[in-house]
């Protein structure tokens, strides 16, 4: 018996002001670790899709939060996917080591919302989620772990379907 198809998956986006150029030697262990890191991410149970520069094979070259800030974007069928992912697998030893690459925020850097299942988030829509966060704190629309809402809390706020 399969599962059914989940009618929501959680998008998520997330900035980080880097301390130095990318090129730079002290950024060298956080770029060695990209392509093992995404690979850990492209296979973990749950995940549906993630924001890839063209002909690269991640999305540090995209800079449209500022010429210091990369950005990742991706989907994921649940939290609970995402979570694992975060803090139970390879990619915990780089968020133990994420003060030695970036400037720690001052504000949320880190937006989560619920998106029609088989819908891609687009980067201005996760840059206005954040600026949501941002202005007005945790809602159905945007949110984070810590103020998490479920996909039916969210589906009252989610835009019409796209064309």
């Amino acid at each position: 018996m399969t599962s059914p198809t989940p009618a929501f998956h959680l998008a998520q986006f997330n900035v980080a002001t880097l301390r130095h150029p990318l090129d730079d030697p002290r950024l060298a262990p956080f770029v060695e670790m990209l392509n093992p890191v995404n690979a850990l991410a492209d296979a973990a149970p749950g995940f549906v899709w993630r924001l890839i520069e063209e002909g690269a094979g991640d999305a540090t070259g995209l800079r449209p939060a500022g010429e210091n800030v990369i950005v990742n974007l991706s989907v994921w069928e649940t939290r609970e996917a995402l979570w694992d992912f975060l803090y139970r697998s390879g990619h915990l030893e780089a968020m133990r080591r994420r003060r030695d690459w970036f400037e720690r925020h001052m504000e949320a850097h880190l937006v989560l919302w619920w998106i029609p299942a088989g819908e891609i988030p687009t980067v201005p829509e996760a840059l206005e989620r954040l600026a949501e966060l941002r202005e007005h704190g945790p809602s159905p629309r945007a949110f984070t772990f810590a103020s998490a809402h479920s996909a039916a809390e969210a589906a009252a706020h989610l835009p019409a379907a796209r064309p």
